[in-house]
């Protein structure tokens, strides 16, 4: 099917960033989002990252209000049920998602296409709640996803080949690159990512390295532009845990365990940059400082 609409569940740190891209690439966005506030702040976020990429020359200033025309925002989970592909980006519990997904079923139509952008979570077992598992395939954008030009496709086991054309048109007109992934825990990016922060996690609670030798080993090391514990920060401390949960619990291997202090960090709130704290304290002026 042709796909011109997009209706996109949560309007986050993941939500405004698909949206900014589906609207520059010519598709009419609908966000929704139980907070106002929340759909608010992602319209202004999309206005200034749009503005930033008129000032480098990457689009024209009429390309920018055209996008920003094509976005509109709801509180009303109803009103993106017309919508040709779903695109849900809530928080990462599998309930939560499950939840949504009911939620829309009446209100969407025959051919609509639901898909989810999670990180980690099974993609069969989410299908396999609506009425659609033929229609229905993971759509895992990577952050932040204006910049980063993959998309993971991960069909469950009753995805059909029309539906992952679709999804596969989708990611070629946002001028993105699609890597097809099995649905296994975690797919393929967070399947390597994931357990490697854990070890870096790991190896500052051991006391190897503390929080800046460990980040400097791996930037210098090996030539990764941003250290683990900084990109833990950047992605969320309790997405990182949320993903090593579902590693540790869909391939019950002790590879996969959570670091504790992982854990200890989570607990406390410490989230990363959302919360100003994490394994960086971000709540000062100048540089910021390591934790640990």
């Amino acid at each position: 099917m042709e796909i011109e609409s997009i209706g996109i569940v949560g309007a986050g740190q993941m939500g405004n960033g698909i949206a900014h891209v589906c609207a520059l690439a010519g598709y009419d966005v609908i966000m929704s989002d139980v907070s106002q506030e929340a759909l608010d702040n992602a319209v202004a976020l999309i206005d200034r990252n749009l503005t930033r990429q008129v000032s480098r020359e990457k689009i024209s200033q009429a390309d920018k209000d055209t996008a920003m025309g094509r976005i509109s925002t709801t509180l009303t989970l109803a009103d993106i049920g017309p919508t040709d592909l779903i695109i849900e980006a809530a928080t990462e519990r599998e309930t939560v998602k499950q939840a949504i997904f009911e939620d829309l079923l009446p209100h969407i139509k025959p051919t609509t296409i639901l898909t989810s952008n999670t990180s980690s979570i099974s993609i069969t077992r989410l299908a396999s709640r609506t009425d659609r598992p033929e229609k229905f395939m993971g759509f895992h954008f990577m952050n932040p996803v204006p910049v980063m030009q993959l998309v993971e496709l991960i069909r469950g086991i009753a995805t059909d080949e029309p539906t992952f054309k679709a999804c596969k048109s989708v990611v070629d007109r946002l001028g993105k690159t699609a890597a097809t992934a099995e649905d296994f825990p975690a797919f393929i990016v967070n399947r390597i990512l994931m357990p490697m922060i854990n070890e870096a996690v790991y190896t500052l609670y051991e006391g190897v390295g503390n929080v800046t030798s460990i980040d400097m080993a791996m930037k210098l090391g090996t030539n990764h532009p941003m250290g683990p514990l900084e990109l833990a920060d950047f992605i969320g401390l309790d997405t990182c845990l949320a993903i090593m949960n579902v590693l540790h619990d869909g391939l019950a291997d002790t590879k996969y365990r959570p670091c504790p202090l992982l854990t200890k960090y989570v607990e406390a709130g410490w989230l990363g940059r959302k919360t100003d704290r994490g394994f960086y304290d971000y709540r000062g002026e100048g540089d910021p400082v390591p934790t640990r």
